[in-house]
């Protein structure tokens, strides 16, 4: 009886054992199924990785593009500097020497007295104009530094330091490199149509340098343009009141471009295409051009300038090409704030903002360094019988409102 007992009691404990056993097993079935349909913690935990060099291709603008403008829009800002803050100085050479001659821009340069000398500086300007200090033409020189400073910050400042939320992408930078284009070629045919007379006063060289800047800076903008063909755009936002995806981004600053910069655009045009000739509807436009010294390059046919300074003219070519690249820098100027305030559309994402921004906060600033021009010149136009407080209060104006829309 002991023997089947036990016999009994070790198959009783052997089956418990296999059915534990199997039970075991199932749960372990079940629970590796379960951790199957489940995600995958690991793939998650490195997500971000992934989503990293995309941040960077598609927020941020291409590397290439951004080392381009450094080089050749920073040179050109040096250039610009350079005739702004010591008109004359030579800091190239030879060739840079020659083409100062043939601006005339070294009347104004003097360093006879080391560092207390002017050097075509600030303190070149004088309170008064007379024929032998000739300030309306060192005002034309520093117009056309200030302006040269402007027009390169334009690409300059966006790309290095662009306004929150824009990302390449969105193409929110596209607006941005076609006006860059527009503006670089525009500058550079102006430099092409005078390179006979550059070559003639074998001062070709410099101009030729610039070109070539401009033409690459001009290529590389095309390429990227025409790459990105394909933009998406970001989620939709509620539109405030009296707005549509086609409105413009902000009215006021429309009306104010409009009003100021199409005045400029208007003496500005009549500079590039018609030197010379008199606005009868533009108060003391003719002491303008007779203190600018318009009328000793280009004096209006059948006048009585056009009889004293008519032979002389061919002379004053220097002059009328620093005329006509002040008209042209100017006509850039506006054309910037012209696509900025009435060109872009707010857009069902509201990305006309950021597109905006990326144009009104280098406008504000560098409006300002036009204004600062135009007051530090106050006082010797004064002496020549020309009044420029009207054009100091509607730069300011303009300069106050894009930059009161630009940074709230």
């Amino acid at each position: 009886n002991i023997e089947i007992n036990k016999s009994t009691t070790t198959s009783s404990t052997t089956t418990t054992i296999t059915m534990a056993v199997k039970q075991r097993r199932n749960k372990k079935s079940n629970a590796a199924a379960v951790v199957k349909d489940a995600p995958d913690s690991n793939a998650a935990a490195t997500a971000p990785l992934v989503i990293k060099p995309i941040l960077f291709e598609d927020h941020l603008p291409p590397l290439p593009l951004v080392f381009t403008v450094l080089f050749c829009s920073g040179a050109l800002w040096v250039l610009g500097l350079r005739d702004f803050l010591a008109t004359g100085k030579n800091f190239l050479g030879d060739m840079d020497d020659a083409y100062l001659e043939f601006t005339k821009s070294t009347q104004w340069f003097a360093d006879a007295k080391g560092w207390k000398s002017t050097q075509g500086g600030l303190s070149a300007v004088q309170g008064r104009t007379t024929d032998e200090n000739n300030m309306g033409g060192l005002f034309v020189r520093k117009l056309v530094g200030a302006a040269t400073i402007a027009i390169h910050l334009h690409k300059l400042l966006p790309i290095l330091f662009h306004p929150k939320g824009a990302q390449w992408k969105h193409g929110h930078f596209r607006p941005l490199l076609a006006t860059s284009v527009l503006a670089n070629l525009s500058i550079a045919t102006l430099y092409g149509v005078y390179m006979e007379d550059f070559s003639v006063a074998g001062a070709d060289l410099v101009p030729t340098i610039i070109m070539a800047l401009l033409g690459l800076e001009t290529l590389v903008m095309l390429t990227y343009l025409i790459r990105q063909t394909k933009t998406t755009r970001g989620p939709s936002v509620i539109m405030p009141e009296g707005k549509i995806p086609t409105s413009t981004v902000n009215r006021i600053c429309a009306r104010t471009v409009l009003v100021v910069s199409g005045v400029m655009t208007l003496i500005a045009g009549r500079d590039v295409f018609m030197s010379g000739s008199v606005i009868p509807f533009i108060p003391r436009d003719d002491i303008y051009l007779e203190w600018t010294g318009a009328f000793l390059h280009s004096p209006p046919h059948g006048s009585v300038e056009a009889a004293e300074h008519g032979l002389d003219a061919p002379f004053y070519v220097g002059d009328k090409f620093i005329s006509q690249l002040a008209g042209v820098s100017i006509l850039v100027l506006c054309l910037y704030k012209f696509v900025s305030s009435c060109m872009i559309q707010y857009g069902s994402d509201g990305s006309g903002w950021i597109k905006s921004k990326m144009f009104w906060r280098t406008s504000s600033v560098t409006g300002a360094l036009i204004v600062f021009c135009f007051r530090l010149f106050h006082a010797p136009a004064l002496s020549a019988s020309l009044d420029i407080r009207w054009h100091l209060m509607m730069l300011s104006y303009e300069a106050f409102i894009l930059g009161l829309y630009a940074f709230m």
